[in-house]
Order: C-alpha cells, then sequence, then structure tokens
C-alpha cells in the first residue's frame, strides 16, 4: 500500500487513466495534476505496476508481505543459533 493508501488495483486504474490522457494528447505534469500525483510517483507507480493487471499486482503485493514475513522468520532463527552456539561453546 502507499503513503496515500491506494490499493494496487487503483494505482493501476490511475496508470491507465493517465496512459489514455497521454494518448489523447495531454503532457505528463498535466495528467499527473490532474490524478492529483507528483511525477516522481507517476515515475515509481510506472516500475512497480507498469505491465500489470489488478490480479498481478494484487499478488505480487501479497508475495512481498509473505517474502518480509520470512525474512524475519529467518533472522530470529539465525539469532536463536548464534545464541545456542555460543552457549554451548567451551569455556576457557
Amino acid at each position: 500500500m502507499t503513503e496515500r493508501g491506494e490499493t494496487p488495483e487503483q494505482i493501476i486504474r490511475k496508470l491507465a487513466d493517465g496512459h489514455e490522457l497521454m494518448s489523447g494528447g495531454m503532457e505528463l505534469v498535466d495528467v499527473c495534476r490532474q490524478l492529483e500525483i507528483p511525477e516522481s510517483t507517476w515515475h515509481r507507480w510506472l516500475g512497480e505496476y507498469g505491465g500489470a493487471n489488478a490480479e498481478n499486482a494484487k499478488r505480487l503485493k501479497q508475495l512481498e508481505a509473505e517474502n518480509e514475513q520470512l525474512k524475519k522468520l529467518l533472522a530470529e532463527a539465525e539469532s536463536g543459533s548464534a545464541m545456542m552456539l555460543k552457549q554451548q561453546a567451551p569455556k576457557r
């Protein structure tokens, strides 16, 4: 989810609307003004969702969230393993 709270479906819809406006001759700066987003957001969204449809975007976000959870679990497991190794090491 973005800072303003747009869902992937809303972002894809805005990108599609923006492309339609630009194909009609409107400049990007005017399209962004109409969509009420900065140009940097347009370019970021285009990089993230450029060729996606709503279903693909939703699945991508689910996979990204799952990946973050797995990274946290792995970090916790590695931390626990390191602590166990310290406890098992012979004392000098």
